[in-house]
């Protein structure tokens, strides 16, 4: 009865976004997609590494399915466990984004990260609508001086309205719907736009995201981002396959938790064994012969 009313109140607070999506065997976990492309209720177990010597500095478990809200606490725990704060951190595109590189810029910590440029999903976009490649938005010529597009068919494309979010302003311009209806290409510029005109969006990025996609463009901060898969994924797979810890034994946050820590602990412990014991006893062994 008590988890039964723990579902149901995650149902009516997530009303106006979308139906909430919990399991009746443990309310705490949430629906998350899973490797290989399905659903089932899960946690999301975050897992900071030392690069050099590849040990686990902190962990935490989050209920969310995303990971980029989960940088800047990973940050802070890194500073709270170290004493300082990291002077360089590294992440796959699953933490990167414009509001977490502006935070990293201010909290003066060199943040590596793949970040795209969103150009292959805007042509996915412009193919399910319809558009020709000859009429996407690289064929629109910008005038500065007017704050105006160009279209293929000479017409100009003028500003509506703007948009800002967190590192990138989006700002709209719009042909008349007049000349869009009695152009002669319009099925090939705007097939769905029955009513309106023909739209282009030219995004600016914060100075900040543009500087730092400038240093993912050198070659020491892609060499940084390589090492990425050998430093983060390496205690991932070996709690993994050492221990069998491929999903969570236990329910709940607080036990999951737990879990994850005593399997973090062991690893660390293990690798203190390879790096500094057994190291210090084959020296000692040396000696003694």
């Amino acid at each position: 009865m008590r988890e039964l009313k723990k579902i149901q109140a995650l149902k009516r607070g997530s009303e106006q976004k979308q139906r909430a999506r919990a399991s009746r065997s443990d309310p705490e976990a949430r629906i998350m997609k899973q490797s290989d492309g399905g659903y089932a209720p899960s946690y999301n177990a975050q897992i900071s590494t030392d690069a050099k010597r590849t040990i686990i500095v902190a962990a935490e478990v989050s209920q969310s399915g995303s990971d980029y809200e989960e940088l800047m606490p990973a940050e802070k725990r890194i500073e709270d466990t170290c004493g300082q704060a990291p002077a360089e951190l590294v992440a796959d595109g699953g933490f990167t984004s414009r509001a977490n590189i502006i935070e990293m810029e201010q909290r003066g910590v060199n943040f590596i990260g793949s970040m795209g440029d969103g150009q292959a999903q805007s042509v996915g976009q412009l193919e399910r609508r319809g558009v020709a490649p000859e009429f996407r938005p690289e064929a629109f010529v910008y005038d500065s001086q007017h704050n105006t597009y160009t279209c293929p068919q000479g017409q100009i494309l003028k500003y509506e309205s703007q948009e800002k979010r967190i590192g990138i302003i989006h700002n709209l311009y719009r042909a008349s719907a007049a000349d869009c209806q009695a152009c002669p290409l319009k099925s090939q510029c705007c097939p769905q736009k029955a009513a309106k005109g023909r739209s282009i969006v030219r995004s600016v990025e914060d100075p900040v995201v543009v500087s730092f996609r400038q240093k993912m463009e050198t070659e020491p901060a892609q060499q940084a981002y390589r090492q990425r898969g050998a430093v983060a994924e390496f205690p991932n797979a070996w709690i993994k396959a050492k221990l069998g810890l491929r999903q969570f034994r236990l329910r709940g946050l607080a036990k999951v938790r737990m879990e994850l820590f005593w399997a973090c602990l062991t690893y660390n412990v293990q690798q203190w064994i390879r790096l500094c014991w057994r190291p210090r006893l084959a020296m000692a062994q040396r000696g003694l012969s």
